[in-house]
């Protein structure tokens, strides 16, 4: 049974449905009233003024519409309108509705039964309902003209949530407020318990965005979606959300991939209904040229998978893939194009902003007295630009507020510039608290038991701490600056990880001001952390990384030289270590490298197509900038280049940056001539093996556009010769030809079903600030 016919279970566990609306706050309750009441029951509303003396709740009103197919379960009770719902939210768990408590509602119920504008009354809330509450506020609504009164109360709603996954999709934080056991199968159960432990805090506190509703629609539209934004903007938590929403809408398992290679290698075309979460696919703090390349080669591969049924979200910084663009063909990201699939989460409104710093400070684990003496302040702290939901995560985390003056400058500052308060916080830390951190920066993701290598002993005698009291740290840190547990959609065991990419780069800033420390933190750090965690002199701008001294470029030169040869059959792997001679370190260091190893340039100049993505060129051309390549070695990298100009046909050698610094103008018209004389009496063989030699599974015009760009480019430079012209346009006639009657005309799969949540409508927001009961 493929994924496309296989429809999740329910799966019932014992008991009724359960969950914590208590924790949603009366906004967000509000909010859910009416996705019931527009998506479940099938109504048109319009929000409800409410008097003066209004108090705390929200009202809707509008016709009822008796014939949808919808409302048939209500049309008994609720046959016809105008109606009005009224919510009635408790911060209280297992709070009791009675009659009392809705005493004061009477008055202006009956006001708008003599106004002609509620003939159906619903009452809505989270409250427990026993019978006789029920009936006795029933009988008080009736004996006040209400016809068709309806009070449906907090186990109701839990058994609406349960049954109907529109509703989850539209209002995700319910996943993370009960037993999933309810809503989901077994094998779906299991992994979402893993999704909610990992991202706990995330979903409970989780808005609903403009750039959700983009990136779902997006989803369903393309099957693709890019998140962009600054860091700390809540891309992987809409990333993470996504990937809950459609584990439970589609009954697709999500796959963590960190690479194309990885997402290619667990895509399996027999099983349409699988969900691929790429983080920072470009690179996590500065743009990762290897990562980049990997995707430009292998996208349209990936766009295969897509059209085969797989979703794929990526998420990116929004600097850093402005630096990837520069790098990224056509060709390989067809879709990115197509506006639709990229999302720019930047832009919160304002009712976002509120909602966002709400959710953190209510669910945080301030005191009441430290809210109660914030919220005077909360209006002016939405208002911060920029607003960052990892900055209002931590204003609601007594662990990195301890120094913060309860004034309106100071909140707003704390929101507006983070990073200040960051280092003072890691400054405060106790020894065994920056041990511990120390640590798990070192790992990456740190594995208990601790003290099992001796680099780890060294760091924690350093330090001042001890296995024990680094240990005890981790626990009391864990929530706030790291979290345990296995990554999402990942197979590796739990593991303490920094809770946000933004805490990593400001204790790297913190590791780097304590040089004493820097020749241990080498040690420990893994080939990977080196190649991406570190630089050597590189004058870089955004993306904090720990600078190492002159001193130590020694020590960091070893560690490369003893990585290149387990480096050649891990693709990506090489690619970053050509990449850090690039974009990681300075002519001092090339200059020590070179010293210590002495093939390196001769492995350099043995690179293969295509010229403008593999690296050994790109480090070719930085030794020569520096001075530091002897010219015999450029032109034997020129040679090289003319050859794969005619055997690929490889036209990168015209203008990628690598090759105009390699490259003189006499050389380019060499190869041009080159081209001219070998190539062009050879096209017909040339289009021969590459229709031969396309795989089956690979979309045709993504196939052929590479040989069709490459001929495209090369008629440009020789139109000076009409004949040569006119022979490579034929040829690239041909070339269009071969991919239109190679394709299978077949369509993306299209998953029915999952829309994409609607914005509710603004008439909807009361006057009463969302942040009265942020201190309950």
């Amino acid at each position: 049974m493929t994924g496309s016919e296989r429809r999740v279970s329910q799966l019932v566990a014992p008991g009724p449905a359960t969950f914590a609306l208590h924790t949603l706050g009366w906004r967000a309750f509000q909010d859910l009233a009416a996705v019931v009441l527009r998506d479940i029951m099938g109504q048109s509303f319009q929000g409800f003024a409410d008097g003066n003396d209004a108090g705390r709740d929200g009202a809707f009103y509008g016709k009822w519409h008796a014939s949808r197919a919808a409302v048939a379960p209500y049309q008994d009770i609720i046959p016809q309108g105008p109606f009005v719902l009224q919510c009635k939210h408790t911060s209280t768990a297992d709070a009791t509705l009675t009659l009392s408590i809705v005493a004061d509602e009477l008055a202006k119920v009956q006001r708008l039964v003599q106004q002609g504008k509620c003939r159906s009354y619903i009452l809505f809330t989270n409250a427990r309902l026993t019978g006789r509450s029920e009936d006795r506020i029933r009988d008080a609504l009736r004996a006040i003209g209400v016809e068709y009164p309806l009070v449906l109360g907090g186990s109701w709603i839990c058994q609406t949530i349960a049954s109907q996954r529109n509703l989850r999709m539209f209002v995700p934080r319910v996943y993370g407020l009960g037993d999933l056991s309810q809503i989901l199968d077994d094998r779906a159960y299991a992994q979402a318990e893993a999704l909610l432990r990992y991202l706990e805090a995330e979903l409970s506190t989780f808005v609903v965005t403009d750039a959700y509703r983009r990136a779902v629609e997006a989803l369903q539209r393309h099957g693709f979606v890019l998140l962009l934004g600054e860091p700390g903007a809540g891309k992987s938590v809409i990333a993470a959300t996504l990937a809950m929403t459609a584990l439970d809408a589609w009954g697709c398992a999500t796959i963590r991939a960190y690479s194309a290679e990885e997402l290619l290698t667990h895509w399996n075309p027999h099983e349409p209904g699988q969900f691929y979460w790429v983080d920072d696919a470009f690179g996590a703090v500065r743009h990762d040229w290897a990562l980049t390349q990997s995707w430009a080669l292998r996208l349209p591969s990936v766009m295969t998978a897509v059209k085969s049924g797989a979703r794929v979200v990526m998420t990116s910084r929004d600097y850093i893939y402005r630096d990837a663009r520069r790098s990224l063909k056509e060709y390989a990201y067809p879709l990115l194009r197509e506006s639709q699939v990229v999302v720019d989460i930047a832009g919160l409104t304002r009712d976002e902003r509120e909602r966002i710093l709400y959710n953190h400070v209510r669910l945080g684990d301030q005191s009441p007295s430290f809210k109660r003496d914030l919220k005077p302040h909360l209006d002016a702290a939405a208002d911060a630009q920029p607003f960052r939901p990892e900055a209002a995560r931590r204003l609601g985390r007594s662990g990195f507020t301890q120094s913060l003056k309860m004034d309106r400058k100071a909140v707003v500052d704390f929101i507006e510039k983070p990073s200040g308060y960051l280092s003072e916080v890691f400054g405060q830390l106790g020894s065994n608290q920056q041990a511990a951190l120390a640590l798990v920066y070192v790992a990456g993701r740190l594995s208990p038991p601790l003290g099992r290598s001796e680099q780890q002993a060294n760091l924690l005698d350093r330090l001042g701490s001890s296995v024990l009291g680094a240990g005890d740290a981790l626990v009391a840190l864990d929530g706030t600056f790291v979290r345990y547990g296995s990554e999402p959609g990942g197979e590796d065991a739990p593991a303490y990880s920094f809770h946000h990419p933004t805490l990593r780069e400001g204790f790297a800033a913190f590791i780097a001001s304590r040089p004493a420390l820097l020749d241990l933190l080498l040690t420990g750090l893994s080939d990977q952390a080196v190649l991406s965690q570190i630089d050597c002199g590189a004058d870089e701008g955004s993306g904090t990384l720990v600078s190492i001294p002159p001193p130590l470029y020694p020590l960091v030169a070893a560690r490369l030289a003893a990585m290149d040869g387990p480096l050649s059959a891990e693709w990506s792997r090489r690619f970053a270590w050509h990449q850090f001679f690039v974009q990681r370190c300075s002519i001092g260091f090339l200059t020590e490298y070179l010293a210590r190893d002495q093939e390196f340039v001769p492995r350099l100049l043995d690179f293969g197509s295509y010229l403008g993505t593999v690296p050994q060129p790109r480090v070719l051309a930085r030794l020569h900038q520096a001075g530091l390549l002897p010219e015999a070695d450029r032109l034997t990298a020129i040679a090289r280049a003319a050859e794969l100009a005619i055997e690929t046909p490889d036209s990168d050698w015209l203008d990628a940056p690598q090759w105009k610094a390699l490259a003189t103008d006499e050389d380019r018209r060499d190869i041009l001539g080159r081209v001219r004389r070998e190539l062009l009496p050879e096209l017909t063989d040339q289009i021969s093996a590459w229709r031969d030699n396309r795989p089956s599974f690979m979309d045709p015009h993504d196939y052929y556009y590479p040989l069709e760009e490459a001929l495209g480019r090369y008629a440009t430079a020789l139109s000076f010769d009409q004949a040569a012209a006119a022979d490579l346009q034929a040829a690239i006639e041909e070339v269009r030809s071969l991919a239109a009657n190679a394709d299978d005309g077949t369509e993306p799969v299209r998953v029915p079903g999952w829309r994409a949540p609607r914005r509710l409508d603004e008439s909807t927001r009361p006057d009463r600030s969302i942040f009265d009961d942020v201190d309950a």
